[in-house]
């Protein structure tokens, strides 16, 4: 449970300053190179929380899509409390705390945000605004982690997309999108280490339970 309650916290925290900061600090769509890299660039982007920026159903939509989120944390929330007291892997409770972690990260933007600050179009957005943008559940995620690692015109021989230009990687993400990648990518890498073994540890526990109730043989 500790190890849980670590990552959690760790990565809220990370989380929550940097878009506090960014969203004090930027206005949207302004960007920096760090370290004058063209490749590596913090920019200020807001979406309605769904996976590249995509939308649906208006105001409407971004509740159906805020409720669903607080029901998956719910449900990841159960997930670990179950692992927790099974006992499982180490490995497979450091994945679903980070995807958990991640989660929360994001829908916190989404119930509080627009009740927090204030429009960021054309000046840094204030905290604590007397002016707030939105309402519980339509606040906005905060994005500021772009990797544009290249960027070219694809090849004429590609089929339907050649000769149009492409950038790889052109997502916009924040630390609690890269903690629930982190997660998934944990238990896809070692799906077998964290559930095969435990489904053969229990077997192997329920035979050695067996042996040791079983009268010997007179």
């Amino acid at each position: 449970m500790k190890r849980a309650v670590f990552i959690v916290v760790l990565v809220l925290l990370i989380d929550q300053l940097t878009k506090i900061y960014i969203k004090t600090h930027f206005v949207i769509g302004e960007s920096i190179h760090v370290f004058g890299w063209d490749w590596f660039q913090i920019y200020f982007v807001q979406n309605n929380g769904m996976a590249w920026g995509a939308e649906f159903g208006g105001k409407t939509g971004k509740l159906f899509l805020s409720i669903f989120r607080i029901l998956a944390v719910g449900g990841i929330i159960y997930w670990l409390i179950s692992v927790i007291k099974e006992k499982r892997k180490a490995l497979l409770i450091t994945a679903i705390s980070l995807i958990l972690a991640g989660a929360m990260g994001n829908i916190i933007d989404s119930m509080f945000y627009g009740l927090i600050f204030d429009d960021p179009q054309h000046k840094v957005a204030t905290l604590f605004a007397n002016d707030p943008y939105g309402t519980f559940l339509h606040g906005k995620v905060v994005d500021m982690f772009y990797f544009p690692l290249w960027r070219g015109d694809l090849p004429e021989w590609i089929p339907y997309f050649g000769g149009q230009a492409f950038t790889f990687f052109n997502a916009i993400f924040n630390v609690a999108d890269a903690s629930i990648t982190i997660g998934v990518f944990i238990l896809i890498l070692f799906n077998k280490r964290v559930f095969k073994h435990h489904s053969e540890d229990k077997v192997t526990d329920e035979m050695n339970t067996f042996s040791e109730t079983e009268e010997p043989v007179q």
